[in-house]
């Protein structure tokens, strides 16, 4: 079954971007091959002596093709004056002002500055870098002038027992991944506020269902890091997976509540064949609990199957996938509405599941529609 996270694409329009060029390879030049000029038959009969026989010879020597060069590097920013460094860098290759200075401008000045300046995306990351991670940079980089990645362990969204210390920590072979999906600039800092912030933004009552409920405070720690690399990063396009639901509705909701001048889009989810949601913490999974994995996104597909008769059908159908499960310990299983996590039962709705699988606590969700007849409501 064909899995589709939205009731709407998420897409932003490109400003100012010119229009690309297709640009055809050229054919390879032709080279004499020296032993198609050679006669089998000249060489059993001997020739005159006044006529000696001139061997040809190719008109150049061939030379072996260069290797191909490797993806350009991003340029890696540890610290924020380093981002602060690269992204006025970023902006004076291309004839801009930096940005910064061009947010300080007033009226028609600082209009005119926006909109003639390149487009910058970001996309943030814990690291541990996967294909989801990659579909967001690769989309980021379709719509965008310039791309930066952040990669930063945020501690503010981890409480207490949960995986802090021994969340996966790649840098290098994230930096790979960044260089090959065509990142420029990667800020990776080792701390981003010290000391620990004495004001942080909160979720309100988004941040206190569904995954809210199980990690108190995590979305105020969350929200608090994303609100500070936006003003860091200075970005107009924010990428986001719709695997984390509940982040995604969160963010949105800051960004148009407190005025942030960005543009946030969500990228659907990324799936492993055999429907497994990506993520960094599926690398704690044994073989076989990544077998008993399986069972979230199966209850989802259910879940949707079910969906013509209404809420109740799809939570029995989900339900009943996951209790036939082994090794899955069901956190909630949930109809939410995608605008503010609220209750639904008609209409667009997210399908949302937790569930530990041995110590690993696993998310997923899935886009639908409830019928809106008496039927189903």
């Amino acid at each position: 079954m064909s899995i589709d996270l939205s009731t709407a694409p998420d897409r932003a329009p490109r400003p100012g971007r010119p229009a690309g060029s297709e640009s055809a390879a050229a054919e390879p030049t032709a080279t004499a091959d020296p032993a198609a000029a050679v006669d089998p038959a000249a060489a059993t009969e001997p020739a005159a002596a006044a006529e000696p026989v001139a061997v040809p010879r190719p008109a150049t020597i061939p030379r072996p093709a260069p290797a191909p060069a490797g993806p350009a590097q991003p340029v890696v920013a540890r610290d924020r004056a380093e981002l602060r460094a690269a992204l006025v860098a970023l902006d004076q290759r291309s004839g801009a002002h930096p940005r910064s200075a061009a947010e300080d401008e007033a009226g028609p000045a600082r209009a005119s500055s926006r909109h003639d300046r390149p487009v910058r995306a970001v996309v943030m990351t814990m690291g541990a870098l996967h294909e989801g991670h990659a579909s967001l940079l690769r989309a980021a980089r379709t719509q965008a002038d310039q791309v930066v990645a952040t990669i930063f362990v945020n501690p503010l969204q981890f409480g207490a027992g949960e995986d802090l210390d021994r969340y996966p920590r790649t840098l290098a072979a994230d930096l790979a991944v960044c260089a090959r999906e065509g990142v420029d600039v990667v800020f990776a800092p080792t701390v981003i506020h010290d000391p620990p912030p004495l004001v942080q933004l909160s979720a309100g009552p988004l941040g206190a269902v569904l995954e809210g409920a199980s990690r108190p405070g995590h979305f105020d720690g969350m929200l608090t890091l994303v609100g500070t690399m936006l003003h860091l990063v200075h970005p107009d396009l924010a990428f986001f997976g719709r695997k984390d639901a509940q982040q995604l509705v969160c963010i949105r909701r800051m960004v148009a509540d407190l005025a942030f001048d960005v543009t946030v889009i969500g990228v659907e989810t990324a799936r492993e064949p055999d429907g497994l949601a990506r993520s960094s913490r599926n690398v704690y999974l044994t073989p076989v609990q990544r077998t008993d994995a399986l069972a979230l996104s199966r209850a989802l597909a259910a879940g949707v199957a079910a969906s013509g008769a209404g809420a109740p059908a799809v939570l029995a159908a989900a339900g009943a996938v996951l209790a036939a499960a082994d090794g899955v310990a069901v956190d909630y299983l949930e109809l939410a509405s995608p605008e503010d996590l609220g209750p639904v039962r008609s209409g667009p709705a997210l399908l949302l599941v937790a569930a530990r699988v041995g110590t690993t606590r696993l998310i997923d969700n899935i886009s639908l529609i409830l019928p809106t007849n008496a039927q189903g409501a």
